[in-house]
């Protein structure tokens, strides 16, 4: 396995069709959290803001998002005719992604991680009161 250090060496190591598939995806992500840093974990693409947001990443006949299992149960419905599991969902490379979907899934990641930073923060701030 390839070992990579940035997403472009990880996006260009796909052929052409899915290199499209894997940049648009990547779009939509930094355009739904623009404030998150980008970068490779775990072999693989991640947006970072607070926290881990999402993973993604391409294989022989699907893409996969990994929103954590939150992101799952919040769009469980919506996700429903794709193949799940508790943290990741797969999008088959011969059909469209679904890109309003993605954005709404890495929105909420959005939300949840800075409500998350937030509590941390406030319980620190309890904490050092005492």
């Amino acid at each position: 396995m390839d070992k990579y250090t940035t997403v472009e060496e990880y996006i260009e190591s796909f052929p052409a069709n899915v290199q499209r598939i894997l940049q648009r995806l990547r779009q939509v992500i930094r355009a739904a959290a623009p404030g998150a840093e980008e970068g490779i974990s775990y072999q693989m693409p991640a947006f970072r803001q607070n926290g881990v947001l999402v993973y993604y990443a391409a294989f022989k006949d699907h893409i996969s998002l990994f929103p954590t299992a939150s992101g799952m149960e919040a769009f469980q419905q919506e996700l429903a005719p794709y193949r799940t599991s508790k943290g990741t969902v797969q999008f088959p490379l011969d059909r469209p992604l679904p890109l309003g979907l993605v954005r709404r899934i890495v929105e909420f990641r959005v939300k949840e991680n800075v409500g998350n930073a937030s509590q941390r923060g406030a319980a620190r701030s309890r904490r050092s009161v005492r």
